[in-house]
């Protein structure tokens, strides 16, 4: 049995819950969101809190209600707080530069990387090696951060490239002769 679909997801104040047929859609200061619900999983709304139960007993219904109760819980955190992944440069004349809705890299390549961030995503360079990607949904902002490490991931032998902010590299010995 789930332990996580046990648990209410509490509404804030400012966030309101919508119950379709099929869908709930959380609506905060920040934005709107909308899943679709697993057919095996019961939602309802009760006062300022949101309940999730397996309709039946087997183990599909059981990790369907823990795994809407944890994105239900995202999108509240989203609409109120949102989210934000921070990614470093490490290289000589590694540069980032974010212009409106792109983000242009310098990155060792012969040519600049441009990527097009997508809608309801925002990336900030605080500094030339540092970028944030902010968001509402969890899922993308992650995405977003993947697509662009994944550019110029961190190699094992100097570790230069695009890496998570706290990340740690093991770094590989080089050939002795």
């Amino acid at each position: 049995m789930t332990r996580i679909g046990n648990y209410p997801v509490v509404l804030p104040e400012k966030v309101e819950v919508t119950l379709t047929q099929g869908e709930i859609a959380v609506k905060g200061p920040l934005g709107v969101l909308t899943q679709k619900l697993a057919p095996n999983v019961k939602v309802e709304k009760v006062d300022n809190r949101i309940e999730f139960k397996a309709t039946n007993n087997s183990h599909h219904a059981n990790a369907m209600s823990g795994t809407l109760r944890a994105l239900v819980a995202n999108m509240v955190n989203g609409v109120t707080k949102g989210f934000e992944k921070k990614l470093t440069l490490v290289g000589v004349g590694y540069r980032a530069q974010a212009q409106g809705d792109k983000l242009n890299l310098s990155i060792g390549f012969s040519h600049p990387v441009v990527h097009q961030m997508p809608k309801g995503i925002k990336a900030e360079t605080p500094t030339q090696t540092e970028i944030v990607i902010k968001g509402v949904d969890r899922q993308l902002v992650g995405q977003v951060a993947a697509e662009v490490r994944g550019y110029r991931s961190p190699e094992p032998y100097k570790g230069k490239g695009v890496r998570y902010a706290g990340e740690r590299i093991v770094l590989k010995e080089t050939k002795k002769k």
